[in-house]
């Protein structure tokens, strides 16, 4: 099923909560690392909206904003990895860790 969710930016624009008809059901967090990256270290879902694409849609804010500021990204956060995984298109903002 699809939802309406808007993505909001929290106050101190370190994350976006997902909102459906004004109730929160999931939210990603992030650092700033410098000028140029950001670390995304944990992303929730309400359990009733998991499967509903929510999940990516919260790493789609976070990339959407992560180019705007020119920035890349290195996902900590499992399910964000994933998301960097199974989506190419997020590839242009991801930073992948060296080993």
């Amino acid at each position: 099923m699809a939802y309406d969710v808007k993505y909001i930016l929290f106050a101190d624009g370190q994350g976006f909560y997902a909102q459906y008809n004004g109730r929160n059901v999931g939210n990603i967090t992030f650092v700033n690392t410098g000028a140029d990256k950001m670390i995304i270290d944990h992303t929730e879902v309400d359990a009733a909206f998991r499967g509903a694409r929510v999940g990516l849609g919260l790493v789609a804010a976070v990339v959407d904003m992560a180019r705007a500021q020119r920035r890349k990204v290195i996902a900590l956060c499992p399910f964000a990895a994933a998301m960097f995984g199974r989506h190419p298109e997020f590839s242009d903002v991801r930073l992948l860790n060296a080993h």
